[in-house]
């Protein structure tokens, strides 16, 4: 018999998504294929610890194996990614600690042990290696310069430089034949989705020697043009990749011999991302010359399939998907292995065949093996509104659910801001946004204005205005709800992390009363401290967000928020990692002191041995915890 549903009021159901459950997953990325096609590897975060996994292709869970041993797996070039790749029987990470590349070979009872590759010092990521398996390119950045370095597999020999000379370099590539690489670079102070260049390389050889570069062009991209993700053809003829020339980020194919660069995509519809970390992708070309895509229209993302010739179809796999990453194909059959979630799907690894139609689709790995009651869940729509200046405003709405609980009228509201701030919302798998709508809060995701997947133009439109428009639409946001009946307009919170946290110290201090509370996880307070402190990829971010220095500097005092802490009197709970780089400890030390010697209601936690993020299942699970009390008692009581 069907559980008859209880009222309860908003905000205090009990959920099955409890901490405990949240802090149990595993973080999946960066799958790869072996060079023969009949093994799959990916990353996988457990807990604090990145490891790198194998598996037969066919094999059930028995076939999984952790190949990187006792070595905590992890890139730490800027964000990280890049972490790992299979090719010619072997795993290739990089050691968390050392930085160095390793090699593992995948045969034999235990495999082996691991090999070092490369010298221990630096950030190391993205190896890349040649298709004869003699070399490994990679991405190389010691004492602030970064460098396309490459070694040879054994170790043997003293790595070498590629490319050096640009600010950031990232995604290197081999052409089928090895004797050419392509990667992309560009220079402070552009982010690489302000403006980007993709250059293609010619290599000598030398016996005995390292290769070299003979000749290299850049062949798209630019100051004011964004690309991302070179890959070759399967025949080595051509070059596809993603450039936002016409405004939105489109896939493109450059031909090697005739220099010209054909669009394979159009429309108002986004094929690329910010490249937030070094192994982003977007598509994979098959052993066809077929192309399979990530194509996303307001929040909610399909695979197409491209064949050069017809308009991109898309592939019919289960409604329950609409966030897709890091797809990559098989070099030997027309497979695909892609990292899917969807609102109520947690993100798994899928394998799907594409030579039947439909396609065939195994779940390889989930993140979360035990699956949530569907009823549970909420499955957002997009709403969009209109802000003060007039322009249109996108978002999701997350409805209250439950299988268990209901109650009637508008619920409470939490506005959930993304970070970046160069980022977006998607209709993918969002623990935070789940665990609160579960417990009958309603939650706005806003794509406030320099969000992404919206075209470039909606990007740049944050230039000079973070502080203030993404303050202003988050706000517009929360009253247009009010104002359909979707929220109680006396109920609303704003919570956000690192850049959305930012909006949610702004938010609090530009307009006092208007939430009840906010939840900031290592969120900015001093944009000047930001400015000189971050890591060498955001080092100059600020100068398009808020202007440079020293010539911004009244802009920079008037939008940091520990100017005005006396300005924030509502209440407020604030989260930091003790090992943050990004956004260091003192920023969120100085906050809490302010609020605790004004006496503003409020609460600080902060966690040892984490840093722009959590890995630890203690601290996630702690940290939900004290999401829902502080929620609970600020803004219902």
């Amino acid at each position: 018999m069907a559980r008859m549903a209880e009222r309860r009021p908003y905000g205090t159901w009990e959920s099955p998504i409890t901490p405990a459950a949240l802090a149990g997953g595993i973080r999946l990325r960066g799958p790869s294929w072996d060079s023969d096609g009949r093994t799959l590897g990916w990353f996988e975060g457990r807990g604090d610890r990145g490891v790198a996994v194998a598996a037969s292709v066919g094999g059930g869970d028995a076939a999984l194996r952790d190949i990187s041993g006792d070595i905590l797996v992890r890139a730490g070039v800027g964000y990280g990614g890049g972490d790992y790749t299979l090719a010619n029987g072997q795993g290739w990470f990089v050691d968390h600690d050392s930085q160095r590349i390793f090699r593992q070979p995948l045969d034999g009872p235990d495999g082996g042990p691991a090999l070092p590759v490369t010298p221990a010092f630096g950030e190391s990521s993205s190896p890349a290696v040649s298709p004869d398996g003699r070399w490994v390119a990679f991405v190389h950045s010691y004492e602030d310069e970064d460098v396309i370095a490459i070694a040879d597999a054994t170790g043997e020999l003293w790595p070498g430089q590629l490319a050096r000379g640009r600010d950031f370099y990232m995604q290197p590539v081999w052409s089928p034949a090895g004797d050419r690489i392509a990667w992309v670079e560009w220079d402070h102070p552009n982010m690489p989705w302000d403006g980007s260049e993709l250059r293609v390389a010619k290599l000598a050889f030398a016996e005995g020697a390292l290769p070299a570069v003979a000749a290299s062009e850049v062949v798209a991209g630019g100051p004011q043009e964004a690309v991302l993700q070179p890959a070759f053809s399967p025949s080595g003829d051509a070059l596809h990749y993603i450039s936002d020339a016409t405004g939105w980020g489109h896939l493109y194919r450059y031909d090697l011999a005739t220099g010209e660069s054909r669009a394979l995509t159009s429309g108002p519809c986004e094929y690329g991302t910010p490249a937030w970390g070094q192994g982003v992708g977007m598509f994979a070309v098959l052993p066809s010359g077929r192309v399979v895509a990530t194509r996303q229209r307001q929040g909610f993302a399909r695979l197409v399939l491209i064949d050069g010739h017809n308009e991109p179809h898309e592939l019919d796999l289960p409604a329950e998907y609409a966030s897709f990453e890091n797809p990559v194909a098989s070099p030997v059959a027309e497979h695909l292995a892609v990292i899917a979630s969807g609102p109520t799907a947690s993100p798994r690894l899928l394998v799907l065949d594409l030579e039947a139609d439909p396609p065939g689709v195994v779940e390889r790995r989930l993140s979360d093996p035990d699956r949530l009651p569907a009823a549970s869940l909420s499955l957002p729509r997009a709403v969009s509104w209109t802000n003060a200046p007039g322009s249109e405003v996108h978002g999701l709405y997350y409805p209250p659910a439950s299988e268990r609980f209901f109650d009637d009228g508008p619920p409470p509201l939490v506005v959930f801001v993304h970070g970046g701030p160069t980022d977006h919302v998607d209709a993918g798998w969002r623990p935070q946004v789940q665990f609160l709508a579960s417990r009958g809060y309603a939650v706005l995701a806003v794509n406030y204005r320099g969000s992404s997947g919206a075209g470039r133009e909606a990007m740049l439109a944050l230039r000079g205005e973070w502080g203030v428009a993404d303050v202003e639409d988050c706000r517009s946001g929360a009253e247009a709800m009010a104002a359909r009946g979707l929220a109680d307009g006396d109920r609303l919170a704003i919570l956000g992390g690192s850049a959305g946290g930012y909006t949610v110290l702004r938010s609090l201090q530009v307009h006092p009363g208007f939430y009840r509370a906010g939840v900031c996880y290592y969120g900015i307070s001093n944009l000047f401290t930001l400015a000189s402190d971050t890591h060498k990829f955001e080092a100059r971010y600020l100068d398009s967000l808020v202007g440079p220095l020293p010539e911004a500097t009244d802009r920079y005092r008037e939008r940091s928020p520990i100017f005005h802490a006396g300005d924030i009197v509502d209440p407020i709970a604030l989260f930091q990692g003790v090992e943050d780089r990004v956004v260091p400890r003192d920023q969120s030390d100085t906050l809490a002191a302010s609020l605790r010697s004004r006496g503003v209601p409020h609460e600080y936690h902060v966690y040892e041995g984490e840093g722009h993020g959590w890995r630890k299942r203690e601290t996630i699970e702690a940290f939900y915890s004290s999401v829902e009390r502080f929620l609970r008692g600020s803004l219902l009581g």
